[in-house]
């Protein structure tokens, strides 16, 4: 299939076009590369710009004749700056995605599949932080809000227009590929690995926010997947768009991506320095901060619909997703420094 790929410059984006390739299809990616890496576009069709260009959208079609599918990834992501400026994640990730789905309907695409986020969820009750995609709505915060916005969207958009659209809520992708081809960029990374990394490299000490919640040792619960069982999970999306539709019915789909194990940010520290132990001989400091606006307990998926339409599980585990994490790290130092 031959696959537009908005954001596909970016950490989730560029796996997913390495997936998709080597299972046998073609990625075109549509990225402002405002956020993405221009690197990561290379050996690829690609095409710069917004993703509400109209005119730019419908030269994509005519140049690359029928596409089959558009994965849409391209979004603002950082809770803290969306608290801060919620304008510009309102008018990014919502009213930019509204124009780009009226846009593809006009020029037939029918199969639309959102990157979504398991932010939306609210406060779990109980002892039990597993979600299945029914679990109530709750999102806490402006970048969260604008995932529940989007997939209202897509539900009512799709139904109304004539096409399908499939939801993929991700739970917390970690790592790097294994074959260090992409991986995480941000020099300033806010997302908890890429911070532990960053503090392991600095000497400074890594603080877990916010450690009174109800969980088992105080910290936020999550759910880390591997970033490249990620990509994948968008490449079955992709193959198993159609039978998904017919075991399901409807023309709207949400499915949980993640591993199905609750892990704590402590226990997920602890994995952190067991493998940079074993790798360096050292270890992180661990300390503790106040929870920061928008943070929540956390939850961890159920992926039993992933399983059934899309025939996909998580494979990676969280110590290889640390392990390759600190080696991408090595290898762009020595792409910047030249040694």
């Amino acid at each position: 299939m031959k696959v537009l790929v908005t954001g596909g410059a970016g950490y989730i984006g560029s796996h997913t076009c390495l997936a998709l390739r080597e299972a046998g299809h073609t990625p075109v990616i549509l990225d402002s590369l405002v956020n993405g890496r221009p690197e990561y576009t290379q050996g690829y069709i690609f095409y710069q710009g917004d993703i509400a260009d109209e005119a730019l959208l419908n030269r994509i079609f005519q140049e690359q004749g029928p596409l089959d599918c558009c994965i849409h990834f391209a979004a603002r992501i950082v809770v803290p700056e969306s608290v801060q400026n919620p304008y510009l994640y309102y008018h990014e990730n919502v009213a930019k995605s509204l124009e780009l789905f009226r846009i593809l309907d006009s020029l037939g695409m029918k199969r639309i599949i959102f990157s979504s986020s398991a932010s939306i969820y609210g406060s779990v009750q109980g002892d039990d932080y597993a979600v299945t995609e029914d679990a109530p709505k709750d999102p806490s915060s402006p970048y969260a809000r604008t995932k529940l916005m989007m997939e209202m969207v897509l539900e009512d958009t799709s139904r109304a227009m004539g096409f399908k659209g499939i939801a993929l809520r991700y739970f917390n992708p970690i790592g790097a590929d294994p074959q260090m081809r992409v991986g995480p960029y941000d020099p300033n990374p806010t997302h908890v690995l890429g911070t532990m990394v960053t503090c392991a490299l600095t000497g400074r000490p890594f603080n877990v926010t916010g450690t009174d919640w109800p969980t088992r040792d105080g910290s936020g619960i999550r759910d880390y997947l591997h970033v490249w069982d990620l990509a994948k999970a968008h490449v079955a999306a992709v193959e198993h768009f159609d039978s998904a539709f017919e075991k399901m019915g409807g023309d709207f789909l949400p499915i949980n991506l993640g591993s199905g194990n609750g892990c704590t940010v402590f226990e997920l520290a602890n994995a952190f320095n067991a493998v940079y132990s074993r790798l360096k001989g050292k270890t992180l400091t661990i300390g503790t901060a106040p929870a920061r606006p928008g943070d929540v307990a956390g939850a961890y998926a159920k992926p039993d619909r992933a399983a059934e339409l899309l025939e996909w599980k998580t494979h990676l585990t969280i110590e290889e997703a640390i392990e390759h994490a600190l080696i991408w790290t090595e290898v762009e130092r020595v792409k910047k420094l030249g040694y």
